[in-house]
Parts: structure tokens; C-alpha cells; sequence
């Protein structure tokens, strides 16, 4: 990314429909979060804990290849002829973010 990119702000270009579905997935995860919160409360055994981690990155996961797919779809397509090199480093600096 040059220095002039840095600056500039850039939206995501979801659909309705998309950022509706989104919106959704992240909401049932902000309840599934609060469900663990109460388990710990509760002292519920480990593995019913981590099993309802585990369902949550699952959930995480499946949001971020959303996104992943939107952004490859819009963004970077238009991208593809302007700024060939600068566009491989911003795809692997995004793949390096969803991958931790």
C-alpha cells in the first residue's frame, strides 16, 4: 500500500442482504459469548465451556470467510489491474489477519 492509500477511507461494499446475514451470525455469536460468561458464572463443567468456545470460533470463522469472500469479490476484483503488486501485499496482510 503506498503512502497516499494509507489516508484514504475506504467502506466495504456489502448488499443488504449480505451485511443482514452478517449482522445475524454476529448477533447469535454476542449470544452464544454471553452464554459462556454465564456458564464460568455458573461454574459449569470445562468441556461444556470449551464445547461452546469451540462453536463460537467455528462462528467467528464462518463471519470472517464471509467477509473474506465479499472483499475478494469487490475491492480487490477492481483492484486487479491498477495496483498488481501493492494489491498481493494488502491480500496477504488481510489473509495474515484472519489466519491468527
Amino acid at each position: 500500500m503506498n503512502p497516499s492509500e494509507s489516508t484514504q477511507v475506504r467502506n466495504s461494499q456489502l448488499n443488504l442482504k449480505e451485511k443482514t446475514a452478517i449482522l445475524m451470525r454476529l448477533n447469535r455469536i454476542e449470544g452464544q459469548i454471553r452464554g459462556v460468561k454465564g456458564q464460568v458464572e455458573r461454574n459449569e463443567y470445562c468441556d461444556q465451556v470449551l464445547n461452546q468456545m469451540s462453536a463460537i470460533h467455528y462462528a467467528l470463522n464462518a463471519v470472517g470467510r464471509l467477509l473474506m469472500e465479499n472483499h475478494l469479490k469487490t475491492h480487490v476484483r477492481s483492484r486487479v489491474e491498477q495496483t498488481k503488486g501493492a494489491l498481493l501485499d494488502e491480500m496477504l496482510q488481510t489473509l495474515t489477519i484472519l489466519m491468527k
